[in-house]
């Protein structure tokens, strides 16, 4: 397989030949009757490679770099689907525009809840746990499953509040 490696502003982009990466999704894709394009594939390249929540825009803008074919509407559609396929959480932290990530990544990314701030709007990524709260939440599974006769596989948590930064302004 062919495989070259760009950077671009300091982000690596693997370009692969159609349809050999992201292996560890492909399954996911080809179950639903979806194949992988090379769009499909640059969009998981900047998802995998990104330290923050992106925009549709953000990942559009750095896709078109690697892959001017794209258009937004494609980046949308793709976003859509990874999202029903369950392999891209879609956020709404309140900011007028959704933020996309991967929900487990290739190197088996930790599970992680969301601390968000009202005030700057950052979003912190929050996964060092204590006991208690692995618990609590565990409990909290098994009841609502027994309640309602359902079988959780995953929850999506977010804290709203403000940051040290913007309660020591007065924010």
């Amino acid at each position: 397989m062919t495989m070259e490696i760009i950077c671009i502003n300091g982000v690596q982009f693997m370009l692969r030949e159609y349809g050999k990466g992201h292996k560890w999704c492909h399954g996911q894709f080809k179950a639903r009757g979806y194949r992988m394009t090379l769009g499909r594939e640059a969009i998981l390249d900047v998802l995998a490679q990104a330290n923050r929540h992106l925009s549709a825009e953000d990942i559009f803008m750095k896709v078109y770099k690697v892959y001017p074919n794209i258009g937004l509407t494609s980046v949308y559609r793709t976003l859509d689907i990874l999202v029903n396929i369950g392999l891209v959480h879609k956020f709404d932290f309140g900011h007028g525009r959704a933020r996309y990530e991967l929900a487990e990544e290739p190197k088996g990314r930790r599970h992680h809840h969301h601390l968000v701030c009202t005030g700057c709007s950052r979003v912190i990524d929050y996964e060092d746990f204590i006991d208690e709260e692995v618990a609590l939440l565990k409990k909290t599974e098994e009841a609502l499953s027994i309640k309602y006769n359902f079988t959780i596989m995953n929850h999506l948590i977010q804290f709203y509040g403000l940051c040290q930064i913007c309660r020591n302004e007065g924010k």
